[in-house]
């Protein structure tokens, strides 16, 4: 099938074409022709007012529920959501049941990405189970298809084999990622540790949790004298100030390290809480508006090298219970854009390049290109065009969002990916 996207602006700093306005004619997914006022025949038109093409967005942020859990979300389902979020492609956590720790759950992970809109790229559990205590086969996992190495969900606890990993991962150019929380001093936590959560009469998770996790992986990576041009530890999901000054620090000093902050972090604080939503109960927890803005300045200035989703679907069984008993996780692959763009004090530029360009590098993928005669991965998008995201355009089964009902800006209307256009039918 042939497509005409008329008029779009051209977001890639690989391109040719960067911040130009040109038509696109993709025809089976590949793209044969860029042009400006070009006639086409016979082809479906793409067009709106501000409309912009991008190589497709990657988000490093998802919790996939399948398989185990398929009834909070499918992969078909997830790849749904993904497609109308504008990711072509998508790295998922090792979190499934069971934990992504051998070749065939990896496989079974990727199948249907070579048909599919939307790519899964597993990421691998370091340790079994993701329990801190004996190795995976990470050697083999990342032969059959593993982009990173993680617990997720949860911290790598034991120094000994976080340091060992680093060492570990060097000889077949692996990155390790973590997810920076001290365990015992989080345990049991609901919440930030503050005048809230003493207000609400719960267990607080002080950021000191989080900071000194930094601070010993860090101290742990500069012990391995590893030199690297890209990173080779990545932290997920920053959120406090002294965190992010560490990593900034090391940076400086030359220590290949990254990371990423969560978009729950960027629009919501502790203070949402005081309704006892079960919606706003996400891990690292809600901080304050403090913390907002250093992070904002932390995206701004390269600090922080990625935004994500932080994608975790769950049931109403899991969430319509009391605070203290609900899991933790919130919905957001769909709309990171539309908050982002409003809510992150990046550029439209600044942006995308964090949804394409360095979560790519991180993970040591090829980053495709817009020019002719190619199929490349696309995300047409109106930054400017607002939609309802309620019950009908969440393409989710899973409904635990706090935004549902309410206006956004910033609309996906079509992705491009190994062959398929898919259009955005909101």
């Amino acid at each position: 099938m042939k497509f005409h996207v008329q008029k779009a602006t051209v977001l890639d700093s690989n391109s040719a074409f960067h911040q130009k306005t040109v038509d696109l004619v993709i025809e089976n997914g590949k793209i044969i022709q860029i042009g400006t006022d070009l006639e086409v025949e016979n082809a479906t038109v793409i067009s709106s007012e501000n409309l912009h093409v991008s190589i497709g967005w990657m988000d490093l942020g998802v919790v996939a529920t399948d398989p185990g859990l398929e009834y909070k979300e499918t992969l078909e389902t997830l790849r749904s959501v993904a497609a109308a979020g504008g990711f072509t492609d998508i790295a998922t956590t090792p979190n499934t049941k069971p934990i992504v720790q051998d070749k065939s759950t990896i496989h079974y992970l990727k199948q249907g990405n070579a048909t599919s809109t939307v790519n899964i790229h597993p990421m691998a559990a370091i340790t079994v189970n993701c329990e801190g205590k004996d190795f995976t086969e990470m050697m083999d996992m990342q032969q059959a298809g593993a982009v990173a190495f993680t617990d997720g969900l949860q911290p790598l606890w034991n120094a000994d084999i976080l340091l060992k990993t680093l060492l570990y991962l060097q000889p077949i150019n692996g990155v390790l990622i973590n997810r920076p929380e001290e365990p015992t001093l989080a345990f049991m936590g609901q919440m930030n540790e503050g005048l809230m959560s003493t207000q609400l009469g719960m267990k607080g998770i002080p950021e000191t949790a989080e900071e000194l996790m930094i601070m010993r992986d860090l101290e742990l990576l500069a012990y391995t004298d590893i030199k690297s041009e890209k990173p080779v530890l990545h932290f997920a999901k920053v959120s406090t100030i002294n965190g992010l000054k560490r990593i900034k620090e090391a940076k400086a000093k030359g220590l290949p390290v990254s990371c990423d902050v969560s978009i729950n972090q960027l629009l919501y604080t502790e203070d949402d809480i005081s309704t006892f939503d079960s919606n706003y109960k996400v891990s690292p927890p809600l901080r304050n508006e403090k913390t907002i803005k250093a992070l904002k300045k932390g995206l701004a200035d390269g600090t922080i090298d990625l935004l994500i989703s932080d994608h975790y679907p769950h049931d109403e069984e899991a969430k319509k219970l009391t605070f203290d008993d609900a899991d933790f996780g919130m919905l957001g692959l769909q709309t990171l854009f539309s908050n982002a763009l409003v809510e992150s004090g990046l550029t439209l530029d600044e942006l995308i390049t964090k949804l394409t360009i360095n979560v790519r590098n991180l993970l040591r993928l090829a980053v495709p290109s817009i020019k002719e005669n190619t199929a490349v991965p696309l995300t047409l998008f109106d930054p400017e065009k607002k939609w309802i995201y309620d019950e009908k355009a969440n393409k989710s089964t899973a409904l635990n969002s706090p935004i549902l009902g309410k206006e956004l800006k910033g609309l996906v209307l079509a992705t491009v990916n190994n062959g398929n256009v898919q259009l955005n039918n909101l």
